[in-house]
C-alpha cells in the first residue's frame, strides 16, 4: 500500500531503520501463520520467502532486534512473534477511533483482525446526525461535535480517517489538537500535520492505477512479442520479408 509522510527521524531510538520497521508486520504475519500450525522453528530462507523478501535482508532486519537465530536450526517462531510484537508495540492495547462511518468506515469497524493484533476500536464518529446512536459492529456511532471529548475519554492516540477528501484535513487537525499522534488516512488527500505526528496514507485508487500501468505494459510487451514472432508463432527474419525470386516476394514462411 502507498504510505504518507513520516515526520519522525529516519531511525527509531533503538536505531531501527524505518524500512525495517515497515517490514516487521510482514514477518509477524508469516510467523503468526507458522505459530498457528505449531511450527517450532523456521529458517531465514523459509521465513523470507513467506514474507516476500530476500533472506539477507531478513537477517539484517533481525539483527536490529538482537535476534540472530541458531545455525542449523533457524529462528524460534514463538520468541520471534514476541520480539516483533514487543517492538511494534503490540503487547499492549491500542484504542483506535474511526472518523467517517460510510461504507469504508463501517467495513473497517467490522474487521475482526484489529483486536487480534492489539488494536481496539474504541469509538466511531460521523458528521451525519442521522448516524448518531446507530450501532455498527456493536459500537454506537457518536457525533463529530464530541470528537475531542471522545478522544480524551478513551485515551486514543491513533485515529483512522475515512471521510470524504474535503473534510479530512479539518478532522485531522481536530484529532491532533485532541492529542492523537498517529493517523491512518484513507481519504483521497494529503494531510498536513505538525512535527511529531505520524501519517500513513492508504489510497486504493492509486494502487489500482499502479496495477493498471503494469497491466498496460504487459499487454504492450505481449503485442510486441507477437509482432516479432509473426504468423503461427514463427520468428520473422530481420526486415520481415523473404528472399526476392523470379516470381516476386517469397514469404518467409511458406503456407502448409
Amino acid at each position: 500500500m502507498a504510505t504518507g509522510r513520516n515526520h519522525r527521524p529516519a531511525t527509531r531510538s533503538r536505531g531501527i531503520p524505518e524500512a525495517t520497521v515497515a517490514r516487521l508486520p510482514l514477518y509477524l504475519r508469516a510467523l503468526t501463520a507458522l505459530s498457528e500450525r505449531s511450527v517450532p522453528t523456521v529458517s531465514s530462507e523459509e521465513l523470507a520467502s513467506a514474507a516476500g523478501v530476500n533472506s539477507a535482508k531478513l537477517r539484517k532486519d533481525f539483527s536490529y532486534l538482537g535476534s540472530y537465530g541458531t545455525r542449523g536450526v533457524g529462528y524460534d517462531v514463538e520468541y520471534l512473534v514476541y520480539q516483533i510484537s514487543r517492538e511494534l508495540g503490540l503487547t499492549q492495547d491500542w484504542p483506535v477511533v474511526i472518523v467517517g462511518i460510510g461504507n469504508l468506515g463501517a467495513a473497517l469497524a467490522n474487521y475482526g483482525g484489529f483486536a487480534s493484533r492489539g488494536f481496539r476500536v474504541a469509538a466511531l464518529i460521523d458528521a451525519d446526525p442521522s448516524m448518531t446512536g446507530k450501532q455498527v459492529a456493536g459500537i454506537p456511532v457518536q457525533h463529530v461535535d464530541d470528537l475531542e471529548s471522545i478522544v480524551h475519554t478513551n485515551g486514543v492516540s491513533i485515529g483512522v480517517i475515512t471521510t470524504p477528501g474535503g473534510a479530512a484535513q479539518q478532522v485531522c487537525e481536530r484529532l491532533v489538537g485532541a492529542g492523537v499522534t498517529s493517523i491512518l488516512n484513507f481519504a483521497p488527500t494529503v494531510l498536513q500535520v505538525p512535527e511529531g505526528v505520524d501519517v500513513r496514507k492508504v489510497d486504493l485508487s492509486i494502487e489500482l492505477q499502479i496495477l493498471a500501468f503494469h497491466e498496460q505494459r504487459k499487454a504492450a510487451e505481449d503485442l510486441s512479442r507477437r509482432d516479432e514472432e509473426g504468423p503461427r508463432g514463427v520468428a520473422v527474419p530481420e526486415g520481415g520479408r523473404g528472399e526476392q525470386g523470379g516470381d516476386g516476394d517469397i514469404p518467409a514462411v511458406m503456407p502448409a
